[in-house]
């Protein structure tokens, strides 16, 4: 019985962390191509900003400005082939977050453990 509840916990928290991942990069990509319009930086940062405030509304205190800034910086950094790599290979948000500074994309892709 053990065997089959931690079995079936640690699937579950794996397809949560996937989806998780997915829809960060996807609600950056969202960000960057449907309300950024590649507007102007200052612009573009009270419109995130805005947005924050109105997701921390409906969604909580996990949906803030930071958050969009990380997901906006994941949707610049990683193609969607990328993210559902890493996501196959179980990196998890906090892994992707701390890939999305390494600047020299020959570094981060050895970094990630991916080969795409």
């Amino acid at each position: 019985m053990c065997a089959i509840i931690e079995d079936t916990r640690y699937r579950v928290a794996v397809y949560v962390n996937s989806e998780a991942c997915r829809m960060n990069w996807h609600v950056g990509m969202r960000i960057k191509e449907d309300v950024l319009h590649n507007a102007r930086a200052e612009y573009g940062k009270q419109v995130v900003k805005h947005l924050a405030e109105r997701l921390v509304k409906r969604y909580g205190s996990g949906w803030g400005f930071k958050k969009l800034q990380h997901c906006l910086r994941a949707a610049y950094t990683f193609s969607e082939a990328e993210i559902d790599y890493a996501v196959r290979r179980q990196l998890s948000w906090t892994h992707l977050r701390s890939l999305m500074f390494v600047e020299d994309e020959l570094a981060r892709i050895s970094t990630g453990c991916w080969s795409i």
